[in-house]
């Protein structure tokens, strides 16, 4: 999908994959990111960074929200409502997809 085309609802059971495309460069806390395909940029402030940082260590929305909610004194509903809507917004930049995991049919196959 092109970036800035609709995308499906982010979910926190998803996983995040960083695209090939998007360049990475942090400087004093905050960040720019660079889709090479489009030639967008996206900045992050120190939150959007870790949340970045995090998503590139754990990928799965779950578990960015809880290591977030070890981090920030803030309330849950808020931390998963900004990990989202960042979320979504990385993805409609070209910068992550939602990771393609194989449906499971039981005790280690996949469909």
């Amino acid at each position: 999908m092109e970036p800035g085309t609709a995308t499906r609802t982010i979910l926190l059971e998803d996983s995040l994959e960083i695209s090939e495309d998007a360049v990475y460069r942090e400087l004093d806390g905050e960040a720019v990111l660079l889709n090479l395909d489009t030639g967008i940029y996206f900045g992050l402030n120190g939150t959007g960074t870790r949340i970045w940082n995090l998503i590139a260590q754990h990928g799965t929305l779950q578990r960015v929200l809880d290591a977030m909610a070890e981090e920030y004194d803030a309330s849950p509903h808020s931390l998963e409502n900004d990990l989202l809507q960042l979320a979504c917004q990385l993805s409609e930049k070209g910068l992550v997809r939602v990771a393609q995991i194989p449906d499971r049919v039981g005790d280690g196959e996949t469909r």
